[in-house]
């Protein structure tokens, strides 16, 4: 992925106060589970990382006892068990074989219980901990820690297998991906922290990933290897990375301190719902969905994102409006099933981030065009890259269908706050943005010139409206050159955000 690559109507305040989303002037917004001015979440919510739940103190009737005395127990007493056998881990550190491939490899319906003080402990030696293809393999109150995993491999749940549940886990000090997934997983309340890439990559080779729930974890302090940095442009790191997954419900985290972006869902992901997350303090974007299709983004707190990225790309002079909430060729689509058929984000809090909402389309990224970085893959409407060539691209239904498009993207009933003090800037931080560059590559695109950014802007029914704004906001239209006030903004040829409300006032 590339970047760039007065009083208010009664019907608004009725919106806001049923999301949560009132404040007064000298109160910052709270939503449910909002964080308080400490930064810790004013409900329990996803609170797990301080306060684990405890695991069952006594083998339950009819566990295996595994003992941290004895290493390589828990993949041995695994390998000679049958499939469907209850493992309850002793409290103390757990340990594997020192062969960097030994692993416990679970069979089908194998459930893992750690007892309080339970831990498996890669010492930096092991690359896996749990692998395998069994599916529905549960893995409750354990504390998974100091594996390696290479660069995009993950920890737990390593080959992607399908149905697992991982709960009360804590996942945490690894190389590479704490946590992997496949179909039908389950990740609920577990604190997946301090990972060196992301603290779950929702990736699995050579197919889809369907009906996916992450709720109630606490997902912080994940890429410590600074991926970005080290390969410039990757694309590879943040709280949780999306790839393919097709129905995901995302809902009750805390998204915090992520060094990069919070959740980024990457290439023909479909059917996500985005709810009662709190997103707070990612150095990137707390939110990043990019060529991908129909979702409901609803009901987060989203506050103090995007100060180190954001502040970085304006220090060298970067015009593009670096968001907060970040669509990239992505949008809604009929054709595609799913429980929507836009993208609508609602009744949501965004306070004191570095910029707003950004929708945008790279006019030279298609697919078989060698400007889309998200090279091998076409859009779900295309199948057969092949098929998007010259001359038939240039037609319909090709034109329209070998690109993802940002569009039905409908942004209402939120409120947008920025106290230029609180994020210590001057400019760059204050944009909400729907724009395009001009096409240019390859020398066959029938998408050259300004094209793209006609369509974003004007054709592809992107509405904002019924928000309110407070603070000094300014507004981005077609190209970065493009800078409206809120006037500007609201008129023809534009007429974006009918029925919204604005303070220029910092902070409200």
């Amino acid at each position: 992925m590339k970047w760039r690559n007065r009083s208010l109507p009664v019907a608004v305040l009725a919106l806001l106060a049923a999301a949560g989303c009132t404040s007064t002037p000298d109160a910052p917004a709270e939503a449910a589970g909002a964080p308080s001015g400490s930064g810790a979440p004013a409900t329990p919510v996803a609170r797990v990382c301080a306060k684990p739940a405890a695991g069952p103190a006594k083998a339950p009737a009819g566990a295996v006892t595994v003992d941290p005395a004895v290493v390589g127990d828990l993949a041995a007493k695994t390998k000679s068990s049958p499939p469907h056998t209850t493992f309850w881990l002793r409290p103390g550190k757990h340990r594997l074989d020192p062969d960097r491939y030994a692993q416990v490899i679970p069979k089908k319906g194998n459930r893992y219980l750690g007892a309080p003080g339970a831990v498996l402990d890669g010492r930096k030696k092991n690359q896996y901990a749990f692998g395998g293809t069994a599916r529905n393999v549960t893995i409750r109150h354990l504390t998974v820690q100091g594996f390696v995993a290479p660069l995009n491999e993950g920890v737990v749940n390593h080959d992607s297998a399908d149905g697992w549940v991982i709960e009360h886990a804590t996942i945490q000090h690894n190389s590479g991906a704490g946590l992997m997934a496949g179909a039908r997983q389950r990740v609920r309340a577990n604190c997946l922290r301090d990972n060196g890439q992301y603290g779950m990559n929702a990736y699995k080779s050579g197919g889809r990933i369907r009906d996916l729930v992450v709720e109630d974890n606490e997902i912080t302090g994940n890429n410590t290897g600074d991926w970005e940095r080290r390969r410039k442009g990757c694309g590879c790191t943040g709280g949780i990375k999306f790839w393919a997954v097709d129905g995901a419900d995302v809902r009750g985290n805390w998204v915090h301190d992520n060094r990069g972006t919070g959740l980024w869902a990457d290439t023909n992901n479909n059917d996500f719902r985005i709810e009662n997350n709190v997103l707070e303090t990612n150095d990137g974007a707390a939110l990043i969905y990019e060529t991908s299709y129909n979702a409901v983004i609803r009901n987060n707190t989203i506050r103090r994102n995007n100060w180190v990225e954001g502040r970085r790309a304006a220090d060298r002079g970067d015009s593009f409006p670096f968001a907060t909430v970040y669509l990239s060729e992505s949008g809604g689509e009929p054709r595609i099933g799913a429980r929507t058929d836009k993208i609508e984000i609602y009744r949501n809090v965004l306070e004191n981030n570095w910029s707003g909402i950004t929708l945008w389309e790279n006019a030279d990224r298609f697919c078989n065009s060698p400007a889309n970085t998200s090279s091998g893959h076409c859009t779900l409407l295309v199948r057969d890259t092949d098929r998007c060539a010259k001359p038939a691209i240039a037609t319909a239904p090709l034109y329209a269908d070998c690109r993802w498009k940002t569009q039905r993207v409908d942004i209402h009933g939120n409120r947008f706050v920025l106290d230029k003090s609180v994020v210590a800037c001057t400019v760059k931080c204050d944009r909400m943005a729907v724009l395009a560059n001009y096409g240019t590559y390859p020398d066959w695109s029938p998408y050259q010139g300004e094209r793209v950014a006609e369509a974003i802007t004007r054709e592809q029914h992107n509405r904002w409206h019924d928000n309110v704004y407070l603070g000094p906001w300014q507004f981005v239209a077609h190209d970065p050159s493009r800078i409206l006030d809120f006037t500007q903004w609201q008129s023809t040829p534009y007429q974006q955000d009918a029925g919204s409300t604005f303070r220029s006032r910092d902070g409200g």
